[in-house]
């Protein structure tokens, strides 16, 4: 895969030049709400939450590079004698070539799955920039997996939300807690199921850009949101990192990456500087020191919202530290014992149909006490092609106050038959609770032709007119039902006649039933030709669909004329 999807060579390639800190100016112009100082940091205060319901979103909601876009827009210019645009912002605006193909081909990709969505390569840019800058400047090898890997912090609710381990450290290495994984920073009890293999070599992998860079822009597109609408384009971004000044710095980057950008060598990208965990008051998070805009931050910090695993101590003071360590408080997941039905009804649907009813689990402690603020994941488990609304097969939802989450609604594939619906705790080890579900056959109720011509034919001859039928179904149009065609012997005997009228097969040879026809979009359905043998009389043609419609047609053949005698000669 090294040939299509590895690093390519930029011809007189940039320095690493750094690009200009924004001003407060900046704020007001590209980025409404967004406050800016002289670190480039947001300064109103957006400290990661630990409130239980922030890591219902793709990051966990991790923290985030916060700086602004350069004030002056990359606008396009002559290039100078190293082949790199020349200009104010030029650096900010060079993507690594492996980063920005692998956006561009994530582009390509949900435009021909989920053509509705829109998703511009720009957004998957923007959220690049603001997660892990842009891969650490494109520090990926060939086939786009980053040198190193790409670790939030953990999880573990001191000063951020709080997520028990997921993965068994599959992805993160902990396996105590969760930590955001990757240039996207998918945590992984999301990148589950929403993980895409981007690169095409049999593997998801959240530490490669391409397969980051697809999944980001499926996870975008869920919900069936189109992203050219800009409250849908809010929601998107929202569910990414539920923060107003993580919406407010994408949306700024996005407007700048839509004005003009180009390729650098992979690794030479810059670096943001400012993150959104900078003073955020944890005692076990002292502040970083400040670095130059532009800079690489110190190696006590990981890139990409990784945040500080083993920060500079802080400052010696005259306070003792405390004889016993904080205690984290128990989060309402960990409050939960088993799940409970919370009224779903049956679930049953017509191939192609939605479900009527939609899935709704409550989660409980061990008193029968309903658990709000919890994460409950959805799965479709079996040979199906149902899917939840937006496509996915899986589901996660946070429980109410009342401690129910209801699943997105079903839509029945076309495989009939029953599956089930999992409805597991995310982060605790409690049993799953399952529901059934049936898809059934398409039906019709009513047949009828189309038209009233009578339908005859000289033995030995064809039938001039094709029988066409219409079936519908509580009086609408039935598309997609099966139906099977014969030629029976009589309206008692729905035995397969041996003689009279027939179809022909793909090689021309005589068949008296037709199995496997299927109506259009339109509820219509038009039978083959058909033939007639050497005998006259009349004929019975039977056609019964699923659901029992049946509508009996009644073709006649008529004898063949007798040749006429020669005259005799007198």
């Amino acid at each position: 895969m090294a040939a299509q999807f590895g690093r390519r060579v930029v011809k007189g390639a940039a320095t690493t030049a750094v690009a200009a800190v924004a001003v407060a100016a900046l704020s007001a112009s590209q980025a409404p709400g967004v406050t800016d100082t002289a670190q480039g940091r947001q300064s109103t205060g957006s400290q990661p939450s630990s409130d239980p319901d922030a890591d219902n979103s793709a990051t966990g909601n991790s923290p985030y590079y916060t700086d602004l876009p350069p004030l002056n827009s990359p606008t396009p210019t002559p290039t100078t004698g190293t082949g790199t645009p020349t200009g104010t912002g030029e650096a900010e605006a060079g993507i690594p070539a492996t980063v920005l193909d692998a956006y561009k081909k994530a582009e390509a990709a949900l435009g021909e799955s989920k053509p509705g969505c829109n998703l511009p390569w720009q957004l998957l840019a923007a959220i690049g920039k603001v997660e892990s800058g842009q891969a650490r400047g494109g520090r990926v090898d060939a086939n786009g997996t980053t040198i190193t890997p790409i670790l939030g912090p953990v999880l573990n609710g001191n000063g951020f939300a709080r997520i028990t381990d997921t993965d068994g450290g599959a992805y993160d290495g902990d396996t105590t807690h969760d930590r955001a994984v990757g240039p996207m920073q998918f945590i992984p009890s999301t990148w589950e199921w929403s993980g895409r293999d981007g690169n095409g070599d049999g593997k998801k992998d959240p530490n490669n850009i391409y397969d980051a860079a697809l999944a980001a822009g499926g996870y975008l597109c869920r919900f069936g949101w189109d992203l050219s609408d800009k409250a849908d384009l809010r929601r998107a971004i929202l569910s990414y990192n539920n923060s107003t000044h993580y919406l407010n710095t994408v949306l700024s980057w996005l407007e700048y990456y839509r004005k003009g950008t180009h390729e650098v060598p992979d690794g030479t990208g810059t670096l943001p500087s400012g993150r959104s965990d900078d003073n955020n008051g944890s005692s076990s998070s002292p502040t970083p020191t400040p670095t130059s805009p532009g800079t690489t931050p110190p190696s006590s910090q990981t890139p990409g919202g990784g945040g500080s695993t083993s920060p500079s101590p802080k400052p010696p003071t005259t306070t003792p530290p405390p004889s016993t360590p904080p205690t984290t408080p128990a989060t309402p997941t960990d409050t939960v014992d088993h799940l409970e039905d919370a009224g779903t009804a049956k679930l049953t649907a017509t191939a192609g149909d939605a479900f009527a009813e939609k899935i709704a689990t409550r989660t409980e402690t061990e008193a029968g006490k309903a658990v709000a603020k919890v994460r409950v994941r959805f799965t479709i488990v079996g040979d199906t092609d149902s899917v939840f609304n937006g496509g996915e097969s899986v589901a996660t939802v946070v429980t109410n106050s009342s401690g129910v989450a209801t699943a997105p609604a079903l839509k029945a594939g076309e495989k009939t038959g029953d599956f089930t619906v999992r409805a597991t705790v995310v982060g605790r080890a409690v049993s799953g609770l399952d529901y059934k579900a049936t898809v059934t056959a398409r039906q019709a109720d009513a047949l009828a032709r189309t038209g009233d011509t009578a339908l005859t034919c000289v033995a030995g001859g064809e039938f001039a007119d094709q029988v066409e039928l219409k079936a519908t179904y509580k009086g609408a149009a039935a598309d997609g039902v099966e139906a099977t065609a014969t030629l029976i012997k009589a309206a008692d005997d729905a035995t397969a006649n041996d003689k009279g009228p027939y179809f022909k097969d793909a090689d021309g040879k005589t068949v008296r039933t037709l199995a496997g026809l299927k109506t259009d979009a339109n509820g219509l359905l038009k039978l083959p030709k058909l033939y007639a043998d050497d005998t006259a009389g009349t004929f019975l043609l039977r056609i019964n669909t699923t659901g029992g419609a049946t509508l009996t047609v009644e073709l006649k053949v008529t004898a063949a004329p007798s040749s006429s005698p020669s005259p005799s000669a007198s």
